[in-house]
C-alpha cells in the first residue's frame, strides 16, 4: 500500500492558510505555490540514494556524500502543476522536466489527456508527479499510468491539498506510489472541488478567473 505523508511543517501550514484565502492575488498565489512545493520537495526527496565521492577542499582531500547517478524527473500535470515547477527546480536544478496535459470533463469529472512529453532517459530517473490538487484522483491516476509505461526507477506524487476520495482512488490504483501532500481536507463537493480547498488552482495561478 502507498505511503501517504501529510506534511505538517509550520512554515508550510502558514503559507497554505494564505494560499486558501480567496483575496490572495494571483501573483502572491503563484509565489506561494512555488514556495510550498520547494519545502515539500525537501521531504519527498529524503530517501534519494547517495554515494561517496572524493572532494578536494581548500584544506584537504576527503570523501563526502553526493547524489548517485541520474537523479530526478519532475512531471507537472498541466496546467496547475506548472505552478510547482520553479519551486522544486530551485531545490534540484539538475532535474529533468516532463509534461502531461490533462483536463477534467465537466460532466463526467474524468480526465482527458491531450499532451504527453517525457524525458528520453526517464527509465534511469526517479519521477515526482506534480499537481496542487488531488481531488477525484483521476488525473493523477492517468498521468502515473502513462509514466509507468516508460519504466522509471520509481514514482511519487506530490500535491498541496488532497481530498479523502482522491487519496483512496490513487492508493487503490497505484499502491506502489508514495503520496506527499500539505493538507488532507474534508471532502469533495458535487462539482468535484475540494472542501474547504482553495478553488481552482489553475485559474488562481494564472489569473484566468
Amino acid at each position: 500500500m502507498a505511503n501517504v505523508t501529510i506534511t505538517n511543517h509550520p512554515l508550510i501550514q502558514h503559507k497554505l492558510a494564505i494560499l486558501r484565502n480567496k483575496h490572495t492575488p494571483s501573483n502572491e498565489f503563484r509565489a506561494l505555490v512555488g514556495e510550498i512545493a520547494m519545502l515539500m520537495c525537501y521531504e519527498a526527496t529524503r530517501d534519494l540514494t547517495l554515494e561517496s565521492v572524493e572532494v578536494e577542499t581548500p584544506i584537504a582531500t576527503a570523501k563526502f556524500n553526493m547524489l548517485k547517478g541520474k537523479k530526478l524527473a519532475f512531471v507537472p500535470i498541466l496546467r496547475a502543476g506548472l505552478g510547482m515547477v520553479d519551486g522544486v527546480l530551485t531545490l534540484v536544478p539538475s532535474a529533468r522536466v516532463g509534461h502531461i496535459g490533462l483536463y477534467r470533463d465537466p460532466k463526467t469529472l474524468n480526465p482527458v489527456e491531450y499532451y504527453c512529453k517525457l524525458p528520453t532517459d526517464i527509465s534511469e530517473r526517479e519521477v515526482i508527479v506534480l499537481d496542487p490538487m488531488l481531488a477525484t484522483g483521476g488525473s493523477a491516476i492517468d498521468a502515473i499510468t502513462q509514466i509507468k509505461k516508460r519504466n522509471p526507477k520509481s514514482i511519487k506524487f506530490m500535491g498541496i491539498i488532497a481530498a479523502p476520495e482522491g487519496i483512496k482512488a490513487l492508493t487503490e490504483a497505484h499502491p506502489d506510489v508514495d503520496i506527499f501532500c500539505a493538507a488532507l481536507d474534508e471532502k469533495l463537493n458535487d462539482h468535484g472541488y475540494i472542501v474547504p480547498g482553495l478553488g481552482d488552482a489553475g485559474d488562481r495561478i494564472f489569473g484566468t478567473k
